[in-house]
């Protein structure tokens, strides 16, 4: 039996180190990819994970499914292809550490999954189905997506999404917000950052969080607010949990994937629907997710940077 199973990329993150003497970036390889991230913070608290994706049959690939499998990741769903190459992502920082995204991806391997390439014995054992947008913005992964995520609908799973906007890999920002509004009206459980609130519905957290409950049929949202913290709302409950104070910021990256791995891992351990949850639960998923995805920014990477279950604890008992 598996806890969440996660459709979307794999991929490599290449951050910017430092430049050579001709003014060429030095960038450092990290493994990531939003879904990917989001099961390492599970996975690393001791859910049980498997992801449904594609990479290439490269190195890289195969350094990324080396490293789903040291994270405790179930590899069975990714699929491996000679057509198509891994895809790349280059991440330059700026001096708070806040990142910026360009991509290797036309295409890369994650756009080019298709449903007949599922593993739907995945979603079958899996309690939650978990996606974003990266698989929406091309077919015939858009397509594989929507039809993954009416399988899991059916079969009564819990649905959890990330919009995670990179508005490199939209056509159009019109396109992008038709996709990810499609994917609010789908889900459970949402966590969304401030920046995607103002894009979506021009929308401060606070009232972005009551109009996404209101409109789309979803439970339970989150809204992230980089190191704000996180503001949370559901039929119950409704407040704001504070961001760490005092760290020393390096990399960004992967750290709304992480906190949202970190709430749904708590949200399980409660083993109740995301409505029926009082606010000191909620709350308590919130500051755990918040001190998990805090302590990722203080090292670089993604699926790399997720704190251990006892460096959260300390974190949070210093609080």
């Amino acid at each position: 039996m598996l806890d969440v199973v996660a459709l979307g990329e794999l991929l490599i993150d290449f951050t910017y180190q430092s430049a050579d003497g001709d003014g060429y970036p030095l960038m450092a390889a990290h493994p990531g990819g939003a879904p990917a991230n989001f099961l390492a913070a599970l996975a690393k608290f001791g859910a049980k994970t498997a992801l449904l994706g594609k990479v290439g049959t490269d190195a890289f690939g195969k350094l990324l499914t080396g490293t789903l499998h040291q994270a405790g990741i179930e590899t069975r769903g990714l699929v491996a292809a000679d057509d198509v190459f891994t895809t790349l992502a280059f991440v330059t920082l700026d001096g708070q550490g806040d990142r910026t995204f360009s991509f290797a991806r036309k295409p890369g391997a994650d756009m080019a999954l298709r449903f007949d390439e599922l593993d739907l014995g995945l979603i079958d054992e899996a309690r939650v189905f978990h996606f974003g947008t990266l698989s929406l913005t091309d077919e015939p992964a858009r397509t594989t997506t929507k039809k993954a995520v009416a399988y899991a609908r059916e079969r009564g799973k819990l649905i959890t999404y990330d919009p995670n906007l990179r508005v490199p890999l939209w056509k159009s920002l019109d396109e992008a917000r038709e996709q990810m509004l499609w994917g609010l009206g789908q889900a459970d459980v949402v966590k969304v950052s401030d920046e995607e609130a103002r894009f979506l519905f021009d929308l401060d957290p606070e009232p972005a969080a009551k109009h996404i409950l209101d409109h789309y049929g979803v439970k339970l949202v989150f809204v992230t607010c980089g190191p704000d913290g996180c503001v949370y709302r559901s039929a119950r409950a409704a407040g704001h949990v504070p961001g760490l104070a005092g760290l020393q910021v390096a990399d960004t990256t992967g750290a709304g994937d992480i906190f949202g791995g970190s709430a749904v891992w708590k949200l399980l351990s409660y083993d109740k629907a995301p409505d029926a949850l009082t606010e000191a639960e909620i709350a308590g998923a919130v500051r755990f997710a918040c001190a998990s995805a805090g302590l990722s920014t203080t090292r670089p990477g993604g699926i790399s940077s997720v704190p251990s279950y006892d460096e959260v604890l300390a974190r949070l008992g210093a609080e």
